[in-house]
């Protein structure tokens, strides 16, 4: 027969606020008031308590806390991002921001499909979550399921939000405009951009920033988000008889390695013959090229961890201001357009 060994905790029971008000010598009433941020005390003797109760292992009854406060301290988070490349870093900022306030995550995955999207919600509403925050795979699109009229704050998050709410989301023209600036910056004149599919609009505005700082009359090619289109962006340009790229600016990572891939291909070196960037610094695609490759990263764990604060001030019935926020990206510097800065 298997042993089992009882911790401390198990053999004497959980330990609870008298435990608290025992081992700091004071009423329960006065621990209570301490460990809520309550009543009129020393702030010696607040945090006094605050360490003890730590030192002892004392966890707060959730359920307690929230008939307290009326608070499940609970925020649900939808998403139609299955396959999660832009939701899980949104997700551990959330978590990260929320999990030092006792406030706890779900995920519910709803796909396009609006009839899920309801049970989903509803099943939130039910288990009285605090807030939802919504989030998504583009800017321009929103979740299929209403979100405009609930009982609880909803806060959006790299998706497009209901009139009048908060939405936050990354800046793609300033990120754009990293990307080309430091391709002008390493001497690269005849830079052209490779991206995704024109009706999205992160895609335009990525492109007019490129334009901006490049200028109008230099070359940009829509396509998709695919491996293959930068291969078919590479050959058409080497095939075409015009002059050739000596910097491509990518629309995402994908697109960049495949550029790369092509250009590898063709015998021209990367850097040194022709410098890349792409963006969105997806480590799994970024990292494994060859040269690694120099990205646009979105800050996805910022913004989320921007949106579960933000959240959290709502369900706290802090005034915030409704509007868009958006975020600064950050350029990540590998050996895929030269220089040696990490991030910039």
């Amino acid at each position: 027969m298997e042993e089992r060994l009882d911790t401390a905790e198990e053999k004497r029971g959980r330990i609870t606020i008298h435990d608290v008000a025992a081992a700091a010598g004071i009423s329960i009433s006065t621990a209570s008031k301490a460990l809520n941020d309550t009543g009129r005390m020393g702030l010696e003797t607040r945090e006094r308590v605050k360490r003890i109760a730590a030192e002892i292992g004392y966890r707060p009854n959730a359920l307690a806390r929230g008939l307290l406060s009326k608070r499940s301290f609970t925020i649900g988070l939808l998403t139609n991002d299955t396959y999660g490349r832009f939701t899980l870093p949104v997700m551990a900022g959330i978590s990260d921001a929320l999990v030092d306030h006792g406030v706890s995550v779900f995920l519910c995955a709803i796909e396009e499909d609006p009839e899920l999207g309801q049970i989903h919600v509803e099943a939130m509403l039910d288990k009285q979550v605090d807030g939802i925050i919504a989030t998504g795979k583009r800017l321009d699109r929103r979740l299929p399921v209403d979100l405009s009229n609930l009982n609880v704050p909803v806060v959006y998050a790299f998706t497009e939000g209901a009139p009048g709410s908060v939405t936050f989301r990354s800046d793609d023209a300033q990120g754009a405009q990293l990307a080309v600036e430091w391709l002008v910056k390493l001497g690269r004149k005849r830079i052209v951009h490779v991206t995704g599919p024109e009706s999205f609009f992160s895609v335009r505005e990525r492109a007019d920033a490129y334009s901006k700082v490049a200028g109008e009359e230099r070359p940009v090619l829509f396509g998709v988000w695919s491996e293959s289109w930068g291969h078919e962006a590479v050959a058409r340009l080497w095939s075409g008889g015009g002059e050739r790229p000596d910097g491509i600016f990518c629309g995402n990572d994908q697109i960049a390695r495949g550029v790369i891939d092509a250009l590898r291909e063709r015998g021209i070196r990367v850097p040194q013959d022709v410098s890349v960037v792409g963006f969105d610094n997806w480590e799994i695609v970024a990292a494994q090229t060859r040269p690694p490759l120099t990205t646009v990263d979105m800050e996805l764990k910022e913004l989320g961890r921007q949106a579960g604060l933000t959240v959290l001030a709502l369900a706290e019935g802090r005034p915030v201001e409704p509007g868009i926020r958006k975020l600064p990206c950050r350029l990540v510097v590998r050996q895929s357009c030269g220089g040696d800065t990490l991030g910039i």
